[in-house]
């Protein structure tokens, strides 16, 4: 039996500017709501260097100094790894734009109980927000089927 899986490898990010984030309101079926900008690391790329690349790629700023907080997993039903790590920063320059995975808006903090957000939303804020969490799980309940999210 081997010791190694397969996986998938992504990042996430969550650009802040006082007391508003930046939100992506995905078009996808798929995972759809206001989530933060990310998508999948590239072979040989680092994941900083994914981050940077990706937050590019779907706001048009071009941020510095992503530090990473966390990291989001779960077992694939084709039995992969996925793995999200997640980065915030407040540093970015450029003119914001949306790209073809969804619209770009900032939200204000105390707005967000409003707002149609992807469903694990307030867990991850939690993780990007937290000195105490730093992972963030979905395990399968032992029927199969459903999952139950842990914060560690």
């Amino acid at each position: 039996m081997s010791k190694s899986e397969k996986a998938i490898v992504t990042v996430l990010c969550m650009v802040y500017k006082d007391d508003k984030i930046l939100l992506q309101d995905r078009i996808k079926k798929d995972w759809c709501g206001l989530t933060f900008p990310g998508g999948k690391v590239e072979k040989e790329e680092s994941f900083v260097q994914a981050v940077i690349r990706e937050v590019h790629e779907e706001t048009g700023l071009t941020i510095s100094e992503p530090k990473l907080c966390g990291v989001k997993q779960f077992q694939t039903d084709e039995d992969e790894r996925y793995i999200v790590f997640l980065f915030k920063t407040d540093k970015f320059e450029g003119t914001l734009i949306s790209s073809d995975e969804g619209e770009m808006k900032w939200i204000n903090r105390a707005s967000l109980d409003k707002c149609n957000l992807v469903d694990d939303f307030k867990e991850l804020l939690q993780v990007f927000d937290s000195e105490s969490y730093n992972e963030f799980m979905y395990e399968r309940k032992k029927s199969g089927d459903d999952w139950i999210i842990k914060l560690y």
